[in-house]
Protein backbone atom coordinates (compact mmCIF):
# COMPACT_ATOMS: atom_id res chain seq x y z
CA UNK A 1 0.00 0.00 0.00
CA UNK A 2 1.14 3.64 -0.83
CA UNK A 3 1.45 6.57 1.36
CA UNK A 4 -1.80 8.67 2.37
CA UNK A 5 -1.42 12.74 3.01
CA UNK A 6 -4.96 13.27 4.86
CA UNK A 7 -5.19 17.09 4.71
CA UNK A 8 -8.00 18.95 6.44
CA UNK A 9 -9.48 21.66 8.03
CA UNK A 10 -11.78 21.83 11.25
CA UNK A 11 -13.01 24.51 13.45
CA UNK A 12 -14.82 23.01 16.20
CA UNK A 13 -13.25 18.96 15.58
CA UNK A 14 -16.14 17.50 13.51
CA UNK A 15 -13.79 17.33 10.20
CA UNK A 16 -10.79 16.62 12.65
CA UNK A 17 -12.75 13.43 13.66
CA UNK A 18 -13.37 12.16 10.31
CA UNK A 19 -9.94 12.70 9.35
CA UNK A 20 -9.05 10.17 11.93
CA UNK A 21 -11.44 7.78 10.79
CA UNK A 22 -10.06 8.33 7.56
CA UNK A 23 -6.43 7.93 8.97
CA UNK A 24 -7.26 4.87 10.84
CA UNK A 25 -8.98 3.18 7.39
CA UNK A 26 -5.76 4.04 5.53
CA UNK A 27 -3.15 2.31 8.31
CA UNK A 28 -6.26 -0.65 8.76
CA UNK A 29 -5.39 -1.30 4.64
CA UNK A 30 -1.36 -1.02 5.18
CA UNK A 31 -0.93 2.58 4.06
CA UNK A 32 1.80 5.05 5.57
CA UNK A 33 -0.44 7.66 6.19
CA UNK A 34 0.16 11.75 7.63
CA UNK A 35 -2.63 13.45 9.19
CA UNK A 36 -2.13 17.16 8.57
CA UNK A 37 -4.27 20.07 9.27
CA UNK A 38 -4.11 23.59 7.36
CA UNK A 39 -3.19 26.91 9.07
CA UNK A 40 -5.93 28.18 10.88
CA UNK A 41 -6.53 32.12 9.48
CA UNK A 42 -9.84 33.24 11.76
CA UNK A 43 -9.62 35.96 14.08
CA UNK A 44 -8.60 35.24 17.72
CA UNK A 45 -11.67 36.97 18.60
CA UNK A 46 -14.19 34.68 16.66
CA UNK A 47 -11.95 31.51 18.42
CA UNK A 48 -12.16 32.63 22.26
CA UNK A 49 -15.77 33.11 21.30
CA UNK A 50 -16.76 29.56 20.32
CA UNK A 51 -15.97 27.26 23.06
CA UNK A 52 -15.97 23.99 20.97
CA UNK A 53 -13.16 25.74 18.64
CA UNK A 54 -11.29 26.65 21.47
CA UNK A 55 -11.15 23.05 22.58
CA UNK A 56 -10.32 21.60 19.21
CA UNK A 57 -7.38 24.42 18.91
CA UNK A 58 -5.88 22.66 21.53
CA UNK A 59 -6.41 19.27 21.37
CA UNK A 60 -4.85 19.13 17.45
CA UNK A 61 -1.79 21.44 18.63
CA UNK A 62 0.28 18.62 17.97
CA UNK A 63 -1.09 17.97 14.49
CA UNK A 64 1.36 18.96 11.95
CA UNK A 65 0.84 21.86 9.15
CA UNK A 66 0.35 20.67 5.72
CA UNK A 67 3.08 21.94 3.53
CA UNK A 68 3.38 21.39 -0.37
CA UNK A 69 6.26 19.01 0.46
CA UNK A 70 3.80 16.30 1.64
CA UNK A 71 1.83 16.69 -1.50
CA UNK A 72 5.09 15.76 -3.20
CA UNK A 73 5.79 12.78 -0.28
CA UNK A 74 2.00 11.00 -0.84
CA UNK A 75 0.94 8.62 -3.18
CA UNK A 76 -2.84 9.36 -2.74
CA UNK A 77 -4.58 13.04 -1.15
CA UNK A 78 -6.83 13.21 1.44
CA UNK A 79 -8.83 16.70 1.64
CA UNK A 80 -11.17 16.82 4.11
CA UNK A 81 -13.13 20.07 4.73
CA UNK A 82 -16.19 21.65 6.90
CA UNK A 83 -18.89 23.10 4.47
CA UNK A 84 -18.88 27.18 4.52
CA UNK A 85 -21.65 28.30 2.49
CA UNK A 86 -21.74 24.87 -0.41
CA UNK A 87 -17.84 25.61 -0.20
CA UNK A 88 -14.46 24.10 0.64
CA UNK A 89 -13.75 26.72 4.27
CA UNK A 90 -11.44 29.27 3.32
CA UNK A 91 -8.44 27.77 5.37
CA UNK A 92 -8.36 25.12 2.64
CA UNK A 93 -8.74 26.55 -0.02
CA UNK A 94 -5.82 28.80 0.79
CA UNK A 95 -3.66 25.86 1.29
CA UNK A 96 -4.52 24.50 -1.94
CA UNK A 97 -3.90 28.00 -3.73
CA UNK A 98 -0.52 27.20 -2.56
CA UNK A 99 0.17 24.43 -4.95
CA UNK A 100 0.14 25.77 -8.18
CA UNK A 101 3.98 25.68 -8.44
CA UNK A 102 3.52 21.91 -7.94
CA UNK A 103 0.47 21.69 -10.61
CA UNK A 104 2.93 23.88 -13.06
CA UNK A 105 5.97 21.08 -13.34
CA UNK A 106 3.58 18.28 -13.16
CA UNK A 107 4.25 17.26 -9.78
CA UNK A 108 0.67 16.13 -9.01
CA UNK A 109 0.35 13.94 -11.92
CA UNK A 110 -0.54 10.20 -11.06
CA UNK A 111 -1.74 11.17 -7.62
CA UNK A 112 -4.96 9.93 -6.56
CA UNK A 113 -7.33 12.33 -5.03
CA UNK A 114 -10.77 12.28 -2.67
CA UNK A 115 -12.65 14.55 -0.23
CA UNK A 116 -14.93 14.52 2.67
CA UNK A 117 -16.83 16.95 4.17
CA UNK A 118 -18.81 17.69 7.20
CA UNK A 119 -21.96 20.51 7.51
CA UNK A 120 -24.05 21.09 9.95
CA UNK A 121 -27.44 19.87 8.08
CA UNK A 122 -28.12 16.57 6.48
CA UNK A 123 -28.56 19.08 2.68
CA UNK A 124 -26.07 21.50 3.91
CA UNK A 125 -23.66 21.55 0.90
CA UNK A 126 -21.60 18.62 0.95
CA UNK A 127 -22.30 18.03 -2.93
CA UNK A 128 -20.75 21.67 -4.02
CA UNK A 129 -18.25 21.20 -1.17
CA UNK A 130 -17.01 18.20 -2.85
Amino acid sequence: MGKVAIIYYSATGTTYNLAKAVEDGAEEAGAETKLLKVKETAPEAAISANEGWKKNIEATKDISEATTGDLEWADAIIFGTPTRYGGAASQLRAFIDTTGGLWACGALIDKIGSSFTSAATAHGGHENTI
